[in-house]
């Protein structure tokens, strides 16, 4: 046996959309159903384990065995489900792969474990295994039925008289249902094998699954969170709207200040009219409406924060051992592979500039609601910046913050060959102050002289480096920021005409792509190689991984031109033929590029307890007697694949997670 095949259909009285797989298999009712599997793409089998069959005890030894490759569609599921069933049922299988000061001992090694949703991503296809089986036209596809069977046995059922007063539905209780079920098991299998076969012309890289290894590590070690903070936020957030609701009430004589429709008629008496409550618009409302209907909308801006909610979900989804684990989807961006946030999603968390953050942050942990109130103009705004700092390291440690300087900014300079910047780079500069200094006229300096103008020069950076223009800098919100409109296109031309290779980097890109779609042929842009065949367009990174579109064809743009489509996930989420061009194809490249290089960073450090990254940053829990340079200069190391760029990391200590 080299490969084995497996699909678990599993019962937990935790939501697992809400609470994720780790805090799902540690409810005590957790129990695995169904277990289907094949054996190197052979016959499918499913052992009904909730009807009394036991699965075999050399399948059993199979799950810890390292020579054979486990495969599943979102294989951490089925992985973290059989470290659970395993542990309970049959302790002495379970192996752990943990050191003793780790805190990933309660799951089995992912190292022989591969997930054929990671393989579907890599090659640009859905995330879904319904939908890749649609894409690839599979002979067998998932069963439509799924979705009604896995919600009448796998959660919970209200009680009723009709059915008995039971909690959930076991297979005793409709034969008939539960026969499908097993066929449905089956199928996953199938599919999963079917997708397998098809794909295996293109192989992921060993080191792609690597990569996926320390993933999983990453998110089986978890983040510790302080449930006192947390708990006592929520309790904070509640009493601090109900005082908002009733202030609000007073203010407008509505029955629920809260409710949309009611608020909207009472602007509307005021003399303001508007078709939506959504954030931006109730901001721009509040430069124009009178004083008292201003205190309404400022009222319905704080408790309409949905800051509370990231808390709510530390509280569904911590463990019991007090972490959160599963917070990171690998290649969870379908054109870079980049991760992408799960649960907490830490990728969008806010920034949190408070001079006094400790201090606030213990009367928050505290409960402290009367000094808050008195101490500070909006509560759930301190709520809102105190959400980074729930996460803590384990006692006897702290966390090693690092992440990299201007990482996109270097990489595009250095893959375009603009050596202006990459002098500037070199000699230490910072490109974003830089930049700023050029739109603002004046010195400024990261953590010094105008140093809040910074975030500006770095938006205006990244907007125009991949194509954008004067829209593109109103996106990232240049004009709320104190740019003029009559200032923006100036910004776009001076960049523009400052930066030539990164102009042609965009249409040498462009006509590569176009020349390989349409003549089927490879071409070659500064080292980057162009490719369709099978269907796909591949271009191969410097790190050896490629990046890959769907379908390619040649299409319209909306101004007339030529341009390059492909089938991919659009804006809303589904699967449709997209538009793309040079500036974009290099957007894709670079953060590609600069996902890779942050993936060679963690294997250096891979001996670390890394429990976080966000973005293009590492969050590790150590011991004071590490060193944080050391840290930092292995997280800088410029990967063997990418000779010249040069990288910097810089990095703090805290004792609860924050920005520097």
């Amino acid at each position: 046996m080299k490969n084995i095949s497996i699909d678990v259909e599993t019962f937990s009285s935790v939501d697992l959309n809400k609470c994720g797989v780790y805090r799902y298999c540690s409810s005590p009712d957790f129990e695995i159903l169904l277990f289907g599997y094949s054996i190197d793409h052979g016959p499918v089998k499913t052992i009904d384990l909730a009807s009394g069959e036991m699965i075999p005890e050399e399948i059993l030894k199979v799950l810890t065995d390292p020579s054979v490759t486990k495969w599943a569609f979102n294989c951490n599921f089925e992985r973290v489900c059989l470290s659970t069933y395993l542990r309970r049922k049959y302790p002495r299988y379970f192996k752990s792969y943990s050191s003793p000061e780790d805190t990933v001992g309660d799951y089995l090694d992912p190292t022989s474990w591969h997930c054929s949703m990671v393989w579907s991503a890599y090659l640009g296809l859905p995330m879904s295994l319904a939908q890749v089986g649609a894409v690839l036209k599979l002979e067998d596809q998932k069963m439509t039925e799924g979705k009604d069977l896995i919600r009448y046995f796998c959660t919970p059922c209200k009680p009723t008289t009709s059915n008995g007063g039971r909690t959930r539905n076991r297979s005793s209780d409709a034969a008939d249902k539960w026969a499908v079920f097993k066929s449905y098991n089956i199928r996953d299998v199938e599919v999963e094998v079917a997708i397998q076969e098809r794909l295996k012309k293109y192989p992921v890289p060993d080191s792609v699954w690597d990569e996926y290894r320390i993933d999983q590590m990453i998110n089986d070690r978890g983040t510790r969170i302080d449930m006192q903070l947390v708990k006592n936020a929520i309790a904070i957030d509640a009493k601090t709207h109900d005082a908002y609701m009733e202030e609000m009430t007073e203010l407008t004589g509505l029955e629920n200040p809260g409710s949309v429709q009611q608020l909207k008629g009472y602007l509307a008496e005021q003399g303001v009219e508007t078709d939506t409550l959504g954030k931006k618009q109730v901001a721009a409302l509040i430069n124009e409406a009178p004083d008292h209907v201003k205190q309404v909308l400022e009222l319905r801006q704080q408790t309409a924060k949905s800051s509370i909610k990231k808390y709510q979900t530390m509280e569904r989804a911590v463990c019991p051992d007090g972490r959160i684990r599963g917070m990171f989807q690998f290649m969870g961006a379908p054109r870079t592979g980049r991760f992408a946030g799960r649960l907490v999603q830490l990728q969008n968390l806010k920034r949190n500039s408070m001079p006094d953050l400790a201090e606030a942050r213990e009367l928050v942990r505290t409960g402290n609601y009367a000094a808050l109130e008195m101490l500070y103009d909006s509560v759930p705004e301190v709520l809102s910046e105190l959400i980074r700092t729930a996460l803590v390291p384990k006692p006897g440690y702290k966390f090693y913050v690092a992440d990299y300087s201007s990482v996109e900014a270097r990489t595009l300079a250095y893959l375009a060959g603009e050596q202006h910047t990459m002098d500037s780079f070199a000699r230490g500069e910072d490109i974003y102050c830089a930049t700023a200094s050029a739109m603002f006229h004046k010195p400024v300096v990261k953590h010094g002289i105008n140093g809040e103008l910074r975030q500006k020069g770095k938006i205006a950076t990244l907007a125009c480096g991949y194509g954008g223009s004067v829209g593109a800098l109103k996106a990232m919100g240049a004009l709320d920021m104190g740019l003029k409109e009559e200032e923006l296109q100036p910004i776009v031309t001076a960049w523009r005409k400052a930066n030539p290779h990164v102009v042609r980097f965009w249409w040498d890109v462009d006509k590569a792509a176009m020349k390989a779609v349409r003549e089927h042929t490879a071409t070659e842009v500064r080292g980057f190689r162009f490719i369709c065949k099978s269907g796909m367009l591949f271009i191969t990174l410097p790190s050896g991984r490629m990046l890959s579109y769907v379908q390619p064809r040649i299409g319209i743009n909306q101004f007339g031109s030529d341009c390059i489509t492909y089938m991919g996930l659009d804006s809303t989420r589904h699967w449709n033929r997209v538009q793309t061009y040079g500036p974009k194809l290099v957007e894709n490249i670079t953060q590609a590029v600069c996902r890779d290089i942050l993936c060679n960073a963690m294997k250096n450090l891979q001996e670390t307890f890394i429990c976080a990254h966000i973005h293009d940053e590492l969050v590790i829990e150590c011991k004071e007697s590490v060193s944080l340079d050391e840290i930092c200069d292995r997280m800088g190391q410029t990967p063997d694949w990418i000779p010249g760029l040069i990288l910097r990391a810089d990095g703090y200590t805290c004792d609860f997670y924050m920005k520097d």
